[in-house]
């Protein structure tokens, strides 16, 4: 890595610092001459034009004044915003500025009411954008285009009938097969919604929240999978994954509350709600579906995922009407 730093952006050579974490991408806080740096490296996939999306969205961000930060790409010497590993892998890499703020702490949804604004912010901005260039990624909707390994007939013989490795988790798998057939007759109907870009995976894992204020979120991160969807997807994400969490009624509400102060939802979006969360869950499952059926993961990996989604379709059949009144409450329509 070092060596990629010195070729493409020979100003940043420095040192380099491994981050842990990350299914999709490993990074590097990169030191150099008193300025910080984030490598990354884009493990997945060899899309220069996944990246180069991403990439414009970030740009365009840049030119307006947000409340919060955003990733911003440093061009290489060539004036790109990426670089191509000469390595047998071939993966690509890029630079971003380092944005101060921490990870929130586990369990921790005191950001609740700020995330709601900040996402508010980010999704009215986002809907006035008009690139110049296609989204790559799908809308959530199309899961089978997304994910092509995953048709129906593979999904269901994976959940009714799991190998070896899932064996133990036959209860858990027959729900999440349940609810996948639960919504994909539901999917034709979503096309109709309102649609703009949205970020498609904003979570704890992808913002910061100002060190001495945990309450603050103070950057959105993570842009990869931002795309054209239904505008709802953005909040639907986010509510489904404060579910579990010690606060989440509270989390919920607060997160409504600050949301409604930039966005107004219809009726229709808000009743689009429970099965689009719905929907987030049954995609997270999928793309650890093909990761194990391709044999990026283990099988240990899909088997913590789908511990985790089978209990938070558990709490998703008991919170869908409150979390929809919660939306309405806070003045959405």
């Amino acid at each position: 890595m070092e060596a990629i730093l010195r070729r493409h952006w020979p100003e940043w050579n420095g040192t380099l610092q491994k981050r842990t974490g990350g299914w999709n991408n490993t990074t590097y806080f990169v030191k150099s001459g008193g300025r910080n740096g984030v490598l990354r490296v884009y493990d997945t996939h060899k899309d220069r034009d996944k990246i180069e999306f991403e990439h414009a969205v970030l740009q365009e961000l840049s030119k307006h004044s947000l409340s919060f930060r955003t990733p911003t790409p440093i061009p290489t010497v060539t004036g790109e915003t990426l670089a191509q590993l000469e390595t047998e892998s071939g993966k690509y890499v890029c630079l971003f500025e380092y944005i101060e703020g921490i990870s929130p702490l586990e369990q921790d949804s005191s950001f609740a009411y700020t995330l709601g604004e900040t996402t508010g912010e980010l999704s009215a901005v986002l809907a006035t954008f008009n690139l110049d260039m296609t989204p790559v990624y799908r809308p959530y909707y199309a899961l089978q285009q997304s994910y092509p390994l995953c048709n129906r007939e593979t999904v269901q013989g994976f959940c009714l009938h799991p190998p070896e490795p899932l064996k133990d988790l036959h209860e858990e798998l027959r729900l999440i097969g349940e609810a996948y057939e639960e919504i994909t007759d539901s999917l034709h109907a979503l096309e109709e919604l309102p649609h703009q870009l949205v970020h498609g995976d904003l979570n704890a894992s992808n913002l910061l929240v100002k060190d001495s204020d945990h309450s603050l979120v103070t950057a959105l991160l993570d842009f990869e999978f931002c795309t054209l969807d239904v505008r709802v997807m953005e909040p639907a994400v986010i509510l489904s994954g404060f579910l579990g969490q010690p606060e989440e009624t509270t989390a919920v509400r607060d997160f409504c509350r600050g949301f409604s102060r930039q966005v107004h939802l219809s009726h229709t979006e808000i009743d689009a709600v429970p099965i689009l969360m719905l929907l987030r869950k049954v995609d997270v499952f999928l793309h650890f579906l093909s990761r194990f059926l391709e044999g990026t993961d283990q099988s240990h990996v899909l088997q913590e995922q789908v511990k985790q989604i089978s209990a938070d379709l558990r709490q998703l059949s008991t919170s869908n009407s409150w979390i929809q009144e919660e939306l309405v409450q806070a003045g959405t329509v």
